[in-house]
């Protein structure tokens, strides 16, 4: 694939990025578009591997090889078409994804990875650049109707597959834009919103058509769904925070992730109604902030905080300190456990490993510091480091502990689904059916929380099986 010779010829070269003084000033997209000329000779680098294992590292199973190689050829519209072939959402997956298929590069074996995720994302770039991507619209209309619970990457994917198979398809949102935590847990910098806008103007031409601001379970009564669409697609997303349960915990100045970085991104969108938020408008700006939680979301946090003008930020992380590098002779082809600084770490924190937080310290209802002790794990279970305590000070304290599975008031509780061991609706991967006939479940509210690729995958083959339950046969794939 590619040039035959380009892996030894060509180094990896990322996508280059603003420096971070400049790009701390706003909340726009920092990442700089390669030229094509570049690109090319990353694409080169893909080898003729055999058993091309980015295969299977990729959820989606995108064509890796295949699209490499028409971008070594300028071939980007057939590029395109082989891109769209297993991801609806390529420039979504092209932004936040994490890459897992890179891990899986043979090339990472002895060398860098083939800067896969760089491509796809300019791959679709430039399809919407050129004109090429416009709505699919199905030759027939089947008669048929399909309700969609959630309109994140899942709910999204599932729905514009059904969509172009011909059936009726009506997307349900709690929130009053689609997106779900597309819309409004990733921040606009790592993702502007206009991106799923402009999916939405695609799907609602295919025929799908979004309902907002309507709670299934709220607003919406999931037994009319029951009775009035032929399926019922669960897609709501795993959305219950972990919290934290020690002394403090309750004063005001502690607060979820996902809070923080809602309200920004509706700042973002021109809303107003952050003043109205339940607990009160929420901003780092001048304050010392602690991060608890060292995955993407606590990294979002730091982002978000430096972009308001924090004091300073601190993210904490229960778990060690990853190596620096993996030994690639015992991960690979999985995903590696290493060191990960993100773009949100070189704009400016302070981070610390093998942490536990103690009590939250207060003075007149405002939080004021974080009673911290250091750790070390034995046998699965960590223990606390005697004469290790310290205390850190902090004006706000932001909660990315991430998610312990779907919420269960409202949608859950009506359903009436069964749920598996962890509390996520039980369904298996290959009917993603529930137990209740009709009712379909996918992406993290039945997997629990992951990744958008891993959502975008279960929504297509949902919609699959979906598809081949109302017609008895179907030609989506899987």
């Amino acid at each position: 694939m590619g040039k035959e010779t380009g892996f030894l010829e060509y180094e990896r070269r990322e996508r280059d990025h603003l420096d971070p003084s400049e790009r701390v000033r706003n909340y726009k997209e920092f990442v700089l578009a390669p030229e094509a000329g570049a690109l090319q000779q990353q694409a080169a680098r893909c080898m003729n591997c055999g058993i091309p294992y980015c295969h299977t590292g990729c959820p989606v199973n995108n064509l890796i090889p295949d699209w490499n190689h028409l971008v070594y050829e300028s071939d980007w519209k057939h590029a395109l078409e082989l891109l769209h072939s297993t991801n609806n959402f390529p420039e979504f997956t092209g932004r936040v994804c994490p890459a897992p298929c890179e891990a899986s590069c043979t090339l990472n074996i002895v060398d860098a990875p083939v800067t896969i995720k760089s491509i796809e994302c300019a791959i679709v770039d430039r399809g919407w650049e050129e004109g090429w991507i416009a709505p699919e619209k199905p030759e027939r209309q089947t008669g048929k109707s399909v309700a969609v619970i959630g309109s994140g990457p899942a709910g999204l994917a599932c729905a514009q597959q059904l969509a172009r198979a011909g059936h009726a398809v009506t997307v349900f949102e709690k929130s009053d834009r689609i997106g779900g935590l597309l819309r409004y847990g990733i921040p606009d910098f790592k993702m502007e919103k206009h991106l799923i806008n402009r999916r939405a103007v695609q799907m609602e031409a295919e025929g799908v058509v979004f309902k907002t601001s309507a709670e299934v379970g709220v607003e919406v009564s999931f037994k009319a769904l029951r009775e009035n669409f032929d399926a019922v697609v669960l897609a709501g997303g795993a959305e219950e925070p972990r919290i934290l349960e020690i002394p403090g915990a309750e004063l005001p100045g502690v607060r979820l992730a996902m809070e923080f970085l809602t309200q920004q991104n509706k700042r973002n969108a021109g809303d107003d109604e952050v003043r109205a938020a339940p607990r009160g408008s929420l901003t780092a700006t001048g304050k010392d902030v602690i991060v608890i939680g060292g995955g993407d979301t606590g990294s979002d946090c730091v982002g978000t905080s430096n972009r308001q003008g924090a004091k300073s930020v601190t993210q904490l992380e229960i778990m060690p300190r990853p190596p620096e590098k993996e030994d690639k002779a015992l991960t690979w082809p999985d995903w590696p456990l290493k060191l990960r600084t993100s773009s949100s770490h070189e704009e400016g924190a302070a981070r610390d490993w093998a942490v536990h937080a103690k009590r939250v310290l207060g003075e007149g209802g405002d939080v004021t510091g974080l009673e911290c002790i250091r750790i070390e794990w034995k046998d699965g279970s960590f223990e606390e480091i005697p004469g290790s305590e310290f205390t850190l000070p902090a004006d706000l304290i932001l909660l990315a502990m991430g998610f312990t599975g779907p919420r269960r008031r409202g949608l859950l509780d009506r359903a009436e689904v069964e749920l598996d061991g962890r509390g996520n609706v039980a369904a298996n991967t290959e009917d993603y059916a529930t137990s209740d006939a009709g009712v379909y479940a996918c992406g993290d509210m039945r997997r629990g929380q992951s990744l958008v690729v891993w959502a975008i995958r279960e929504g297509r083959q949902c919609a699959r099986s979906v598809d081949e339950a109302l017609m008895g046969a179907t030609t989506l794939p899987r």
